[in-house]
């Protein structure tokens, strides 16, 4: 059975008033389960009811990750390569209709941008990001890119657009050990109200996309939904059930979470149906770390510094820092076009300072092919 037929067994009303049903009992229990909450235990988290428990469940998060993670942060950061796109997602800047110059940067451009990075910081981990042009930037060019940072970036990620299992093995052969996709919502009857054009428009396509990279053998794999298009109690209640699926079925992975809040952005304003507060980010980060124990959970650019700092100690393991969101923002071209405005505008050295305040470290390599242990 595919996720998407697991999925069809929770009807999106259905779960909805699943989670607004939870009481103050149903979170005590859950906060008393142990080792394996469920995932009605983790709708109780994420919950209403669940708000005047924030206290409790942020002693929980830090304390879980601590015991597993140690009190370390791990540094990424983002390199775009194009922003070249067949999608109309209406709350996205690299949106196909929008009237801008699309880029999709060569080999001397990519390695220009490389230097630039290693001139921040000591960056060990580095994400590929494209937008989705599979005739002119697909596999075989997010192959090559691959290819020509591996020498300077042992830990090496793509977000990129959903690919074949064959197409991710080649990735894995040619250095990549982590694949970033956001289904974006799980609510399937109203998803291509946000991607009415493209290959994004395939919502099966996409949410498939996991099991693929599950099959290649892809050594980590990030989930994640955009806040603000749909109620967002519900869509991490469908990734919380994605994610226990993709971990029994392939055990061998390891896995990323992530909910990035919508930010303004080029073309069209496209307003957020759903807006979430701090503190309900905060709820949200508390419950995914009590439901998993083991799971990474990172904080992009899109939070501000205030956010990210108070995060550092109470369930986040990953985060960005000096990141640009354009193609070429490093050292190629200043402001081309943000695909989102970032809200941490910190240098790599200041956001390092503020971990370090705290007592964490931060660990800039967590990974490389020599510690995979083969059969």
């Amino acid at each position: 059975m595919k996720f998407k037929d697991i999925l069809d067994t929770y009807p999106w009303e259905e779960v909805r008033e699943m989670i607004s049903s939870k009481t103050s009992a149903d979170v005590e229990l859950a906060l008393r389960k142990g080792r394996q909450p469920s995932v009605g235990d983790f709708m109780a988290l994420v919950s209403p009811a669940a708000a005047p428990y924030l206290e409790r469940m942020a002693a929980l998060s830090r304390q879980y990750t601590q015991q597993r993670f140690g009190k370390t942060i791990q540094f990424y950061v983002p390199l775009y390569l194009t922003n070249s796109c067949i999608n109309h997602c209406v709350y996205c800047g690299f949106n196909h209709s929008n009237d801008i110059r699309r880029i999709i940067l060569t080999d001397s451009q990519v390695l220009r941008e490389v230097e630039a990075i290693r001139a921040m910081g000591n960056f060990q981990h580095i994400l590929l990001v494209t937008a989705e042009n599979p005739r002119d930037a697909g596999a075989g060019y997010i192959e090559n890119a691959v290819r020509l940072v591996k020498p300077h970036f042992p830990s090496i990620s793509v977000e990129v657009q959903p690919l074949r299992e064959d197409e991710y093995r080649r990735l894995a052969d040619a250095g990549m050990n982590a694949v970033y996709c956001y289904q974006e919502t799980y609510n399937r009857s109203r998803y291509k109200t946000y991607h009415p054009k493209g290959m994004k428009s395939k919502f099966d396509w996409r949410l498939d996309g996991f099991d693929r990279m599950g099959r290649a053998g892809v050594h980590k794999i990030g989930l994640g939904v955009l806040i603000g298009l749909e109620d967002w109690r519900t869509d991490v209640t469908m990734m919380a059930l994605h994610l226990r699926y993709l971990q029994k079925t392939y055990w061998r992975t390891k896995y990323s979470i992530s909910f990035p809040r919508m930010r303004p952005h080029e073309g069209e304003a496209f307003q957020p149906n759903v807006v979430m507060s701090d503190r309900e980010l905060a709820q949200l980060i508390f419950a995914f770390r009590i439901f998993d124990r083991d799971v990474e959970i990172a904080l992009s650019t899109r939070e501000d510094s205030r956010f990210r700092d108070n995060m550092t100690t109470l369930g986040v393991t990953s985060l960005s820092a000096g990141s640009k969101t354009d193609p070429g923002g490093y050292a190629v071209y200043k402001k081309e076009l943000e695909q989102f405005a970032i809200n941490d505008s910190r240098t790599p050295a200041e956001v390092l300072a503020a971990v370090k305040k705290q007592g964490y470290e931060v660990v800039w390599k967590d990974w490389d092919l020599s510690l995979v242990i083969s059969d």
